[in-house]
């Protein structure tokens, strides 16, 4: 219930923008882009109802802030909510009104972007395998063997053995120490395999 209630809550400004064409007409033009010039006969009851999904809207938002804690885009909501009841009833300023559905959009649209940047993020970590950070080096000079912890995100060109001192190099072809002398080799190199 609660996820459909945050969808409402990204789609229903626009929803409420466009569905009352005859009693805000400035918005006519995208009434009529969708279909709806034809409910000039029902204004009063797309007027109540507009209200109705704006409150819905502002109520998703709240939320939707549950998942995001992003008090900014909350506090937009709210105030855009207000904005356009306040126009509606308060002030009766056209103008006002439009601010608020102005709002409502622009919190609907940065929301839905935010949930997809999420998804997207989501469904990369999830089909990215985690690399091995651990190896163990062996000594190639006097055979000593020791487990070390591999940068995530870089190849080691040099090691100097615990056993003898020598300082060790990749061979030829290999991109660092771990891909020589490792029991595993370095993440990146793991990274690219998997991929």
């Amino acid at each position: 219930m609660k996820t459909y209630l945050e969808k409402i809550g990204s789609f229903g400004g626009v929803i409420a923008a466009a569905a009352c064409p005859v009693c805000f007409p400035k918005l006519a033009l995208i009434g009529a882009l969708f279909g709806l010039g034809a409910l000039g006969a029902y204004e009063s009851q797309l007027f109540i109802a507009a209200q109705i999904l704006i409150a819905v809207a502002v109520l998703g938002h709240a939320l939707a802030y549950l998942q995001h804690r992003k008090g900014w885009l909350l506090g937009l909501a709210i105030l855009s909510g207000v904005v356009v009841f306040g126009g509606l009833y308060l002030l009766r300023s056209e103008a006002m009104i439009y601010a608020g559905f102005a709002g409502l959009v622009v919190t609907s649209a940065t929301d839905f972007w935010a949930r997809k940047r999420a998804k997207a993020r989501q469904s990369f970590q999830e089909t990215t395998p985690n690399p091995v950070l651990k190896s163990v080096i062996t000594c190639p000079n006097c055979g000593q063997r020791k487990q070390e912890t591999m940068p995530a995100d870089a190849c080691q060109f040099f090691y100097e053995c615990p056993g003898c001192g020598a300082m060790l190099r990749p061979k030829a072809g290999d991109c660092c120490v771990f891909c020589s002398y490792g029991s595993v080799k370095c993440p990146p190199v793991q990274l690219a395999s998997a991929g």
